[in-house]
């Protein structure tokens, strides 16, 4: 990566305010990422962090602020374009197509020619060897666990520049919940940025750069992840003390 893009700031939100018809849930919520981090994005249930990640991927439009990729504005293009920019999401309850075979899942996450996509597809293979067993089965009749795998699987084929992934480890065996942080850690190797958000908050701080809190829909703790306390922010802001 030349170093000038390297320092550029990569994903930068600021003054966001979304909702729904009910009203707004993000309140001038701020977040910025750089090249190859890991954001951690915590707070309570409610606090608005998956209708953050849904906003930053065009799912909802926003009231007020502005979301920039690259220095770009992109808070009003459609998921779709947004998707073909190198922004990812990987929605809580995995995002697959239970309709389609695994294989077909992956082909579907890039629109790469296929000697890429056949690289690709070796790749995510590579990281969940089950996938590869089951390329030919259905993935709505695999279980949860491998489902997220293959939502992984499909992210790391598309190769995005920002990756958003909401509660991976959601509902979960613990094995599996390791696979699945091996897996952000791979992704973290290979240069790709992502924004967590996760309800293991020790295990999200143990592989991110920096830690961003909601609360109510307003961020109300920012800085190194290295930094964090973990019982103070569970105290303070999480509801988990």
């Amino acid at each position: 990566m030349p170093a000038d893009l390297a320092t550029r700031t990569l994903l930068d939100v600021r003054g966001l305010r979304a909702g729904y018809d009910a009203g707004d849930v993000l309140h001038g919520v701020d977040l910025t990422l750089g090249h190859g981090e890991v954001v951690a994005l915590l707070g309570p249930n409610g606090a608005g962090k998956s209708t953050l990640l849904r906003t930053i991927a065009g799912f909802l439009q926003p009231s007020e602020g502005r979301v920039t990729l690259l220095g770009h504005r992109i808070d009003s293009r459609d998921p779709a374009e947004l998707a073909r920019c190198g922004l990812y999401l990987v929605p809580e309850r995995r995002g697959v197509f239970p309709n389609l075979s695994v294989a077909d899942n992956l082909r579907l996450a890039t629109a790469a020619p296929e000697r890429a996509f056949t690289r690709a597809r070796a790749a995510a293979s590579e990281l969940f060897p089950r996938l590869a067993e089951r390329a030919g089965q259905l993935a709505g009749t695999l279980s949860g666990g491998e489902q997220q795998m293959l939502a992984l699987a499909r992210a790391f084929s598309a190769r995005p520049l920002v990756l958003l992934l909401d509660e991976p480890s959601l509902g979960l065996a613990p094995r599996v919940v390791d696979e699945v942080f091996a897996t952000i850690c791979r992704f973290r190797e290979e240069g790709i940025s992502i924004v967590l958000v996760e309800q293991y908050v020790t295990r999200a701080l143990e592989v991110a750069d920096h830690a961003t809190v909601l609360q109510k829909g307003r961020t109300v703790w920012h800085g190194p992840a290295a930094a964090a306390d973990v019982g103070a922010l569970a105290h303070d802001y999480l509801g988990t003390a």
